[in-house]
């Protein structure tokens, strides 16, 4: 699932990148677990997080993490401390459902993108993309880190597969903006992942040809060159679970450009390998 959520920052951030536009956008999200042993697992991974044995334990460790000699240890191993806070959060917070995130905000000046995400195991972190250097950042706000998301790696990375591009007649009203389906089918290894974008060609001064050549992790594209329009509705179908993210408002307005500059206080954490 951890996948499947930094699929969908980068996506999103990927799919505001703009050429005039300054301003914000904020984008809803919906998360359906569709494998039924995945489905098992969660339901019982949540009976054990509301043991009353396992609930104490949870007290207990909360409490600990407080005392300023474990704090520090927490701050010495960012990757510890953030498996903790999940563990908390998913104690307190009603199990697997409250590690997805509800939604997302971008703000977007002079092409450069921020995008910060809402509710889930990842609401304190934000994606930042500068046009300027055509590089794109993942931000961790709890523990004042940032990790460069190389694009050269990235493309380097093993092709995703055989896709397919299918263009249908189907149009749905955003926020009243008229837009199109197309259907994008991957086949890798015998393991398809459906995406559905909803697009419209009605929004003049965003773009996104460009982000047809870059890649995700693993090979995956951001976008790609035979779908026109700019997506305002994204529906995403994977082995073990479908995600929806839908544009919920689009705002112009005004957007500082130290809003795009990380932190100085930020200290770069390296990807496993770098």
């Amino acid at each position: 699932m951890k996948s499947l959520l930094t699929l969908c920052c980068l996506l999103l951030t990927a799919a505001c990148v703009a050429q005039n536009f300054e301003g914000v956008i904020k984008w809803s999200v919906t998360n359906e677990i569709t494998d039924p042993a995945m489905k098992a697992k969660m339901e019982e991974g949540q009976k054990m997080t509301h043991d009353p044995a396992n609930q104490a334990k949870m007290k207990e460790m909360k409490e600990k993490m407080n005392d300023p000699q474990f704090k520090a240890m927490m701050e010495s191993n960012p990757q510890m401390k953030a498996q903790m806070e999940s563990m908390m959060k998913m104690s307190e917070g009603g199990g697997m459902n409250s590690m997805m995130p509800t939604g997302f905000t971008v703000k977007i000046k002079n092409g450069n993108t921020l995008t910060s995400m809402e509710g889930g195991m990842m609401a304190n972190n934000e994606t930042l993309y500068k046009k300027d250097k055509n590089q794109t950042y993942f931000l961790n706000k709890g523990n004042k880190t940032y990790t460069v998301l190389n694009q050269g790696n990235q493309a380097s990375g093993h092709m995703q597969g055989e896709v397919k591009i299918t263009k249908t007649a189907e149009t749905q009203k955003i926020l009243n903006y008229n837009c199109s389906k197309t259907i994008v089918t991957i086949t890798d290894k015998g393991k398809s992942i459906d995406q559905i974008f909803w697009t419209t060609t009605e929004i003049k001064d965003l773009d996104l040809k460009s982000l047809a050549k870059q890649r995700m992790g693993a090979g995956q594209s951001m976008f790609y060159e035979n779908i026109e329009g700019i997506p305002l509705k994204i529906e995403m179908t994977m082995p073990q679970a479908k995600m929806i993210m839908v544009v919920t408002e689009i705002k112009k307005e005004a957007v500082s450009t130290a809003t795009f500059e990380i932190p100085s206080d930020f200290t770069e954490s390296k990807l496993p390998g770098q």
